[in-house]
């Protein structure tokens, strides 16, 4: 159906934001920014997106929701949730049949105040004027009563851009206020705010294969300012492309300015974090493959680190140095790693960052949506992989993990085959006792259903697991795949 965009415009820092259609929620001061967060509700907890692209909304079919679930006492899972959609007052546009709002999401705090704003990807947005999937990217405001006020950050331009097919956001260019960057059919783009000025710009326009980009941000070239981490790909002559590229915003030239590249790699997952806590961010590619096969500059590191999946990480270096000149790889052949490298586990399929022991260096979490649990197919795992002096390897090219399924002692439920636990992974201080708590997601439990475990500080102990039925949300007998994506921070 036709859309007709609602943009509301916001204050941005003292001054009233004269921008072209979007700007961040009102309430904004000239504070220096603080450090991303998603508490939603502004009770001092962070909260869990959970976004449910092929959510029945309305009786329509797959226009998708997002359920904000959130923090507390006893972590996430406990305390509720609310359910955000089309149908929610304060959200532009109505549910449509394969609107697939949800399909991304992001919980961050745009304009510094100490409460999130919720970012949500629509790739299958009907727009008018511009055609069917032309998809956009909306932003709701989160407050101590719920959902505030809501806006359109951006539509696509044509039919099948697909908007919102993946989402980040990160002050990319200094100035205190958040860019939100947007994938979509063959593209990225972003919309910059720069002082009182708002900007859509093109970051890349190439062949993706028909996936959605994957995009990540930190501080790649150590300037004190975050960068933009880009990964597409797409397999087949004559038109084979696949790169891992950065970006930072040339003020000069009011664009984002490409600086650094890994080529004939394909990666399905990307996430920065400092693995060896000498204070430069690292970029962990997860699921990295080659794909064009030139064998030029092993892209991916040794070829038989990429079995079953393998997660090679680029590490950063002083501003006097180039990022990514060392590199370390891992798959589940690694030394330290539980469980053996095979074809099809997807082993890094999902990434998520936090410094879960507090030792001042970051660990990973990796999905393995693909890993068999005994005989049982696809019925997946995700892993711990921890920092240390070295990275996620230590001088011997050991790993210092553990991995947990829904076999593991502790963890609710039983492995069953198909249900992809481990297709999401995320962390945030859910019950707000200064450790991170791990969450995964398991889109296909339970008849696709889906599910979501939360791991207390990342451990099995007081695990607890939760889904549309547990949390009271209207579901149907056809497919919801709660479980992918998450986020929280």
């Amino acid at each position: 159906m036709p859309h007709s965009r609602r943009i509301l415009t916001y204050a941005i820092a003292a001054a009233a934001a004269a921008t072209a259609g979007f700007a961040f929620p009102s309430g904004a001061t000239a504070a220096a920014p603080r450090a991303a967060t998603s508490d939603f509700n502004g009770d001092g907890y962070a909260d869990l997106a959970v976004g449910v692209p092929d959510g029945t909304v309305s009786g329509r079919a797959k226009a998708g929701y997002v359920n904000v679930v959130w923090g507390g006492p006893r972590g996430v899972g406990a305390h509720g949730s609310i359910r955000v959609t089309q149908a929610t007052p304060e959200v532009p546009g109505t549910p449509e049949t394969g609107d697939r709002f949800g399909a991304s999401v992001t919980l961050t705090d745009l304009n510094g105040d100490g409460i999130a704003e919720l970012l949500a990807g629509v790739p299958g947005e009907d727009v008018t004027d511009r055609g069917t999937d032309a998809g956009m990217v909306i932003a709701v405001g989160g407050s101590k009563n719920g959902p505030s006020s809501g806006s359109t950050v951006l539509t696509g331009r044509s039919p099948s851009d697909a908007y919102g097919t993946s989402i980040a956001a990160a002050d990319l260019t200094g100035g205190g206020n958040k860019t939100i960057v947007i994938g979509g059919t063959d593209k990225v783009v972003a919309r910059v705010i720069v002082g009182e000025d708002s900007m859509v710009t093109t970051v890349v326009a190439a062949p993706m294969g028909g996936r959605a980009p994957v995009l990540a941000t930190g501080d790649f070239d150590s300037d004190g300012t975050a960068d933009l981490a880009v990964a597409y790909w797409t397999a087949g002559d004559p038109n084979t492309q696949s790169h891992v590229r950065l970006w930072k915003w040339d003020a000069d030239r009011s664009e984002m300015a490409n600086f650094w590249n890994t080529d004939n790699a394909g990666v399905t997952a990307l996430a920065a974090g400092d693995f060896d806590g000498d204070g430069h961010d690292d970029l962990a590619l997860g699921e990295c493959r080659e794909i064009a096969d030139e064998n030029i500059d092993d892209p991916c590191g040794p070829e038989k680190l990429a079995e079953g999946g393998g997660i090679h990480i680029h590490y950063g270096s002083p501003a006097s140095g180039s990022f990514g000149t060392r590199a370390q790889t891992l798959n589940q052949d690694t030394e330290g790693v539980p469980g053996v490298a095979e074809d099809g586990d997807r082993f890094g399929a999902a990434l998520a960052v936090a410094d879960i022991n507090r030792d001042g260096r970051d660990d990973l979490i990796a999905g393995a949506p693909g890993e068999a649990i005994g005989s049982k197919a696809r019925a997946g795992a995700a892993w711990l992989l921890r920092g240390g002096a070295q990275g996620l390897l230590d001088v011997n090219g050991a790993a210092r993990s553990v991995a947990w399924n829904q076999d593991t002692s502790g963890v609710p439920g039983v492995a069953e085959a198909g249900d992809a636990f481990g297709a999401a992974v995320a962390a945030g201080d859910h019950n707000a006792d200064g450790v991170p708590d791990v969450t995964v997601g398991s889109p296909d439990e339970n008849a696709s259903l889906g599910a979501v475990w939360l791991l207390p500080k990342g451990s099995a102990g007081g695990s607890a697991a939760f889904s549309p039925r547990t949390l009271g949300l209207p579901y149907l007998s056809t497919a919801q795949k709660y479980g992918k994506p998450l986020s929280s921070r």
